[in-house]
């Protein structure tokens, strides 16, 4: 049996365009007629080692894809944890305050808008084309640095469902392969068809020459979310893991035919939409609101071909929405209908992804408490699985099972600042904190509160692993918050909100 395909999905992972010796075809581009505007963005991450504080703030350069009712679409990427984005147009150099109307980080989109009323005035808006295919060309478009408008040709070679930006975040993609130069607004940019909008640039692979794209299927999904009542609810998941069924002895397992289709059901995530249609592990998915599943997990898409179920569940349907599951249960057939819906990252335990917020924090006498997050953990670096302490990226993997039924969230003490008074504290690091003064730690908020009852004089912390036991003197708490606060020029020894 091969590795787990999934549909659950779950940083924000910045690349820009990368390098390339090669010279491209570029050609120039009718400035009056490119529905284009330049997307400046200065942003600054969050430092989850010392959450207190921001790293260095950088500014990226874009370009954003003009649309119908004065907004701007760009890539989420563009735009995470920014303190201030503005428009420019290329032929005049004129600028404006821009505003994030929506963002979703999972599908790497964002919709702008300018705050002048009137400034994307004489700008005729692209609009979206979703026919595209395999062996159609399209255009890459990019600014030079005088602001001329380029357009770098070539083929889309594959239309398939891959990895986006997020870990375990799969979407449609278009693959092209051509030639790109850095240039300084290719952060986010256009793909076109017959003058019409493909998708957005997502990632580019200099030593392949091979561009992601991120689809207008998706764009479309996205925009038709956010018009919608006014309310976003994000692109839903089924909640539930498989693996292919073309191993002869699974399909006697399961009791299947030795031929035909269906995926064997791995897992299922409590509360979602799977486990509240009664969609079991060893269950064998057959059809989906009629359409055949593969021993691999495709189905076949009008336009594309053998694709993916993925794209079937998450982009052609929406939050909301019910479909009907075909399955075979022990050998004998069923039909449920699952209700599809989106899981916020809010609502995980260890959250998959922490943007445009700061990380909530305390500080107990030098000691700092956090909230595991992956976010935490991507600050190892982009081998953070392997760099990470192990016992948290295995919490974050499989924290539906191994987190205790009511816990909110995972309190790590996370590094400590030495002081006097911790003396003998100040090498422990990476700590699962599971009750304070004999109070269980559902969340960052409730260490204050348990903080409120100490235990003969003492505050007492205990933790998953060595050391089991941690005692702090309560009555000098106090004096000693405010030392270490002096002493590490902290703003304050807590945030959470």
């Amino acid at each position: 049996m091969t590795r787990f395909q999934k549909l659950l999905s779950l940083s924000v992972c910045l690349l820009p365009v990368a390098v390339l010796a090669a010279e491209p075809d570029l050609r120039p581009v009718s400035k009056t007629a490119a529905s284009v505007v330049r997307v400046n963005s200065t942003n600054q991450d969050f430092d989850f080692f010392r959450p207190w504080s921001k790293k260095n703030p950088r500014v990226f350069h874009g370009l954003g894809a003009v649309l119908e009712g004065n907004r701007v679409l760009v890539t989420a990427q563009l735009v995470a944890n920014h303190n201030y984005v503005e428009f420019e147009r290329a032929e005049s150099g004129q600028k404006t305050d821009a505003r994030v109307v929506c963002v979703d980080y999972e599908a790497n989109l964002a919709l702008l808008e300018p705050t002048s009323d009137n400034f994307l005035a004489g700008i005729a808006p692209l609009e979206l084309t979703q026919d595209a295919v395999v062996g159609d060309r399209v255009n890459v478009l990019q600014l030079e640095s005088n602001d001329a408008l380029v357009a770098t040709p070539g083929p889309i070679t594959t239309i398939e469902v891959a990895h986006y930006q997020l870990e375990g975040t799969s979407f449609l993609i278009y693959r092209l392969s051509l030639p790109l130069q850095y240039k300084e607004g290719s952060f986010t940019a256009p793909v076109i068809k017959n003058g019409k909008l493909a998708g957005i640039l997502m990632r580019y692979d200099s030593r392949a020459q091979s561009v992601d794209v991120l689809p207008s299927p998706v764009i479309a999904h996205f925009l038709k979310d956010v018009g919608d009542n006014g309310k976003y609810d994000g692109f839903p998941r089924a909640g539930m893991e498989y693996a292919h069924t073309r191993d002869p002895q699974l399909r006697h397992y399961a009791k299947l035919p030795t031929s035909g289709g269906g995926v064997y059901v791995t897992d299922v995530v409590a509360n979602g939409p799977a486990a509240k249609a009664g969609i079991q592990v060893g269950d064998v998915v057959l059809e989906i609101d009629g359409h055949g599943i593969d021993q691999d997990g495709n189905y076949e898409e009008p336009l594309y071909g053998r694709i993916s179920v993925i794209h079937l569940l998450s982009t052609r349907t929406f939050a909301g929405q019910a479909v009907s599951v075909k399955l075979s249960r022990e050998g004998q057939p069923m039909t449920v209908e699952m209700t599809m819906s989106h899981k916020p990252p809010q609502d995980y335990v260890s959250e998959p992804y922490v943007v445009d917020k700061a990380p909530r924090y305390c500080v107990v006498d030098g000691l700092i408490f956090e909230e595991l997050s992956r976010q935490y953990l991507k600050e190892w670096g982009g081998d953070w699985q392997k760099q990470a302490p192990q016992r948290l990226v295995y919490l974050d993997r499989y924290q539906s099972a191994m987190v205790p039924a009511g816990r909110h969230r995972i309190v790590i003490l996370s590094q400590v600042l030495p002081t006097a008074s911790n003396i003998g504290y100040e090498d422990l690091k990476y700590l699962v904190v599971t009750n304070v003064n004999g109070k269980a730690l559902n969340g960052l908020e409730d260490l204050p509160k348990a903080l409120e009852t100490p235990v003969n004089g003492f505050h007492k912390f205990e933790f998953e692993d060595s050391p089991r036991e941690l005692f702090l003197d309560a009555e000098a708490l106090a004096e000693h918050n405010r030392t270490v606060q002096e002493s590490y020029s902290l703003p304050t020894l807590k945030r959470l909100y």
